[in-house]
């Protein structure tokens, strides 16, 4: 039986995490070690943008214990994630360099969307109680040191995810900046809170009940996971059990807290944050039930990791849930959802028909399927610049699973759609791509602007599409009863681009049925 160790490395705004685990077998994961160092490392980030130097000589020493650690376990693979406070510095670059050079350890840093992404998978580790809570109407609220995501389930699909600038290191530091004393912070932390989630409310949840919250925070979750131990379900908690802890956090002394909880005396205040924070939230939602299962952001990565390489494979389809969130994209833009499945649809029959052609693989598919489906929420805005409008639209819009190179792939597909392709060493600031994203930014929008084509008349007038590649020319088969001219001469003059970029001649192909 094949077994494989692996580490995986949080840098986070508050402590720095080590996870080791063994996988053996199909769906075996178990973790054989934890260590744990405190470092704040938000509130230099979040107050200054730069993370000073006495910090640095800490992480870059700690990170080295780490690899000791590593190397002890005779670990296969390890993968070292970096979060907000490594994300928001201004000299990012400078800080990975130096604790590659320093460490050996090579850390990349996860976008928003990743991150969190990565934390609902840690939830859905635990994958009985997962997917029974979330077959309700479900929100998880995932705490951060720089910001909070709020993403609502209904009948197992992701309904929409929101980001919020309401991190616990962020809070804290307001506070401290605003001298803000312990009798004060429970209205203060509320009113900061519900500045931003009651225009949320709005804009989100309209009449949406919500029964369930699942949080993922590294503050409460220690305890709530102790006190819920003998529940059914790990990590439920009681309500009055959670207003009782509220109301400890914000009047008993620290040390006292401290002793009783088995919480460092740094962290309670964090805690309390937390917990006013998903009070505000529960409360606005009007949810049954709060569940603190104690899944951690090394979790989700090691989970990911056993995916990748065939050693788990959860019930949860993830990519579903990346699906669903531009469907949602595309609905508040009033996008065309018949149309969309049209293109979705073809440009996903000529990939499959194209495998040895394009070279490109899974995750290639979903870009275009996600190209396909934004393919036209540009026209909210503008109907004269559609693709310059989607593009902003996109890239302004969290995708949550997909990074921000990603989204700026999906956004390219859907601009030049729309627009003149720009070639490589074209673009300019933002826009700019390595030059692997820019060929599969070229090819997807090859097949997209020949697949938006054979939908010119948005009639949907050609069915059941089939596509084959022979002989240098991609065959392309379709039935209809109807007119197509104006479908024929769009296909024409989507067709350069195609020829250019595969060097295969698309043939089209109508079969009259009466």
């Amino acid at each position: 039986m094949s077994v494989k160790t692996f580490a995986a490395i949080e840098v986070g705004s508050f402590e720095l995490t080590m996870k080791i685990f063994e996988f053996s077998g199909k769906n075996n994961m178990r973790e054989i070690d934890c260590v744990r160092k405190r470092l704040d490392l938000g509130t230099d980030t979040y107050s200054d943008g730069i993370i000073s130097n006495e910090k640095m000589e800490e992480l870059c020493r700690t990170l080295k214990e780490f690899g000791s650690i590593m190397r002890s376990y005779q670990v296969d693979d390890y993968k070292a994630y970096g979060t907000s406070a490594i994300r928001e510095t201004k000299n990012t670059a400078i800080i990975l360099n130096q604790i590659a050079l320093r460490t050996g350890i090579r850390m990349e840093v996860l976008s928003n969307s990743e991150q969190r992404f990565l934390d609902y998978k840690a939830v859905a580790s635990r994958e009985d109680s997962f997917r029974r809570i979330i077959e309700e109407k479900t929100a998880i609220l995932d705490i951060g040191g720089g910001s909070i995501q709020i993403s609502l389930f209904d009948n197992d699909t992701l309904v929409s995810t929101q980001n919020l600038l309401l991190g616990v290191l962020r809070i804290q530091e307001y506070m401290h900046h605003f001298e803000v004393n312990r009798a004060a912070s429970e209205n203060f932390i509320s009113e900061m809170a519900m500045a931003q989630l009651n225009p949320y409310k709005k804009l989100y949840m309209k009449d949406r009940q919500v029964s369930n919250l699942i949080v993922i925070d590294e503050y409460m979750a220690p305890w709530a996971v102790r006190q819920s131990a003998e529940a059914e379900t790990k990590g439920a908690m009681d309500w009055d059990v959670f207003r009782r802890m509220k109301e400890r956090l914000r009047t008993e002394t620290l040390a006292h807290l401290s002793a009783q909880m088995g919480i460092s005396e740094e962290k309670i205040p964090l805690m309390y944050i937390s917990a006013v924070l998903t009070d505000c939230i529960a409360n606005l939602m009007g949810v049954q039930q709060i569940y603190v299962p104690g899944a951690t952001l090394c979790d989700g990565i090691a989970y990911e990791y056993a995916e990748k390489i065939n050693m788990f494979r959860g019930e949860h389809d993830f990519e579903k849930d990346i699906i669903a969130c531009a469907m949602n994209i595309s609905k508040r833009y009033m996008g065309s959802r018949k149309r969309s499945e049209t293109l979705e649809s073809i440009t996903a029959t000529i990939f499959d028909a194209m495998k040895k052609v394009h070279g490109l693989g899974k995750r290639e598919r979903l870009y275009l399927r996600l190209a396909a489906i934004l393919h036209d929420c540009g026209k909210y805005i503008s109907m004269m610049n559609i693709g310059e409008s989607s593009y902003n639209i996109i890239m302004a819009t969290e995708i949550i699973g997909l990074s921000h190179t990603e989204r700026k792939i999906v956004a390219g597909v859907v601009r030049f759609n729309h627009s003149r392709f720009e070639y490589y060493g074209q673009q300019s600031g933002n826009d700019i791509l390595d030059k692997d994203s820019y060929l599969t930014v070229a090819k997807l929008t090859a097949i997209l602007r020949l697949a938006s084509g054979l939908d010119r008349s948005h009639k949907q007038k050609l069915i059941g599409v089939k596509a084959a590649v022979k002989d240098g020319q991609l065959v392309l088969t379709a039935d209809s009863s109807e007119d197509i001219t104006l479908e024929k001469g769009f296909f024409e003059e989507k067709k350069d681009f195609f020829v250019e970029v595969f060097s295969l001649e698309p043939v089209l192909k109508q079969r009259k049925t009466f």
